[in-house]
């Protein structure tokens, strides 16, 4: 990462010692019956996801290097604005994204979360500068400004987080964009 990651792994360690977890994704990560690779701040193939082809729905299914189900990203029909379902591996409801329906000057989005408080995400979507929060705690920053490389960006996770829901939703809101 060089110099820059240094800087900011020092500053976190000021702050208490904790780092938090980044990932490398890359933008509109796929097309539907397309395939990609999720990859943690070193460059080590974290997460794969498996594009579903010849559907009537978008559908996206998170798996963990080993091939096992993580969860199932949908898009669901007949609502009134963009709406994606984020479902566990057994089928029970994780979450759902929705588009805030009035957005005055930035992009806001709503996370309904089946079995905790609900999320909210706010900043430049189409820019990939933008924060995940939970009531008023910043659970995750997705920016570009970590990775040089064109097209992608980065989602950082703070600690304690389930890592996987939210790369779920940041996959659902890049879809939905």
């Amino acid at each position: 990462m060089g110099r820059r990651q240094d800087r900011q792994d020092r500053r976190t360690e000021r702050r208490g010692g904790v780092v938090p977890i980044r990932y490398r994704m890359r933008e509109k990560l796929l097309t539907i019956g397309d395939d990609s690779i999720i990859e943690d701040g070193d460059g080590n193939k974290a997460f794969y996801v498996d594009g579903k082809a010849l559907r009537v729905r978008q559908t996206l299914i998170f798996r963990d290097m080993q091939g096992n189900e993580l969860c199932k990203i949908q898009e669901r029909m007949l609502r009134v604005k963009d709406t994606m379902e984020i479902e566990g591996p057994a089928g029970e409801r994780l979450a759902m994204v929705k588009k805030a329906l009035i957005t005055p000057l930035r992009d806001r989005w709503v996370v309904k979360i089946g079995d905790g408080p609900d999320m909210s995400i706010q900043g430049n979507i189409l820019d990939h500068e933008y924060t995940i929060s939970a009531g008023n705690t910043r659970v995750a920053e997705v920016s570009r400004k970590w990775f040089r490389i064109r097209d992608t960006y980065g989602v950082e996770i703070q600690p304690g987080q389930n890592d996987i829901l939210i790369l779920a939703v940041t996959v659902a809101i890049d879809m939905m964009r």
